[in-house]
C-alpha cells in the first residue's frame, strides 16, 4: 500500500516568487485587458448578493434539473446566472436591431 501524502504544506517556492520584480514576470501568453471585460465581468463568489433572491416554483424538463444537479452544488445560480447572461445577450441583439433600424431610417 502507498503511503498518501496527506500534508497541507504548500509546493510553491514562495522565496522565489517574492524576489521577482514586475519586469520579470512573463505576460506574453496572457491577453491584454480591456475596460469592457471589465465591465462584463462577474465576480460574486463569496459576496453578498447584489439583490435579494425570490424564491419561485420553476417546472423544467427532468433531464435539464438532472444535468445541473449533477454538476454539483451551486447549480441553482449557475441556472440563474445563465438565465442572466441570456437577458444581457437579449438586451444587446435589441439595441443592435434598434441601431440597425435608426441607421435605416436615416438613410432614406
Amino acid at each position: 500500500m502507498s503511503k498518501v501524502d496527506t500534508s497541507h504544506k504548500s509546493k510553491t517556492d514562495w522565496e522565489r516568487l517574492d524576489a521577482l520584480e514586475d519586469d520579470d514576470i512573463d505576460f506574453s501568453e496572457c491577453c491584454e485587458l480591456t475596460e469592457e471585460m471589465f465591465a462584463n465581468a462577474v465576480a460574486r463568489k463569496g459576496l453578498k448578493p447584489v439583490c435579494r433572491k425570490k424564491q419561485v416554483t420553476l417546472r423544467l424538463d427532468a433531464d435539464i434539473l438532472s444535468w445541473f444537479r449533477s454538476q454539483g452544488r451551486g447549480y441553482q445560480t449557475k441556472i440563474n446566472s445563465l438565465l442572466r447572461a441570456y437577458i444581457t445577450a437579449q438586451k444587446k441583439h435589441s439595441e443592435k436591431a434598434a441601431a440597425n433600424t435608426e441607421r435605416i431610417n436615416h438613410s432614406n
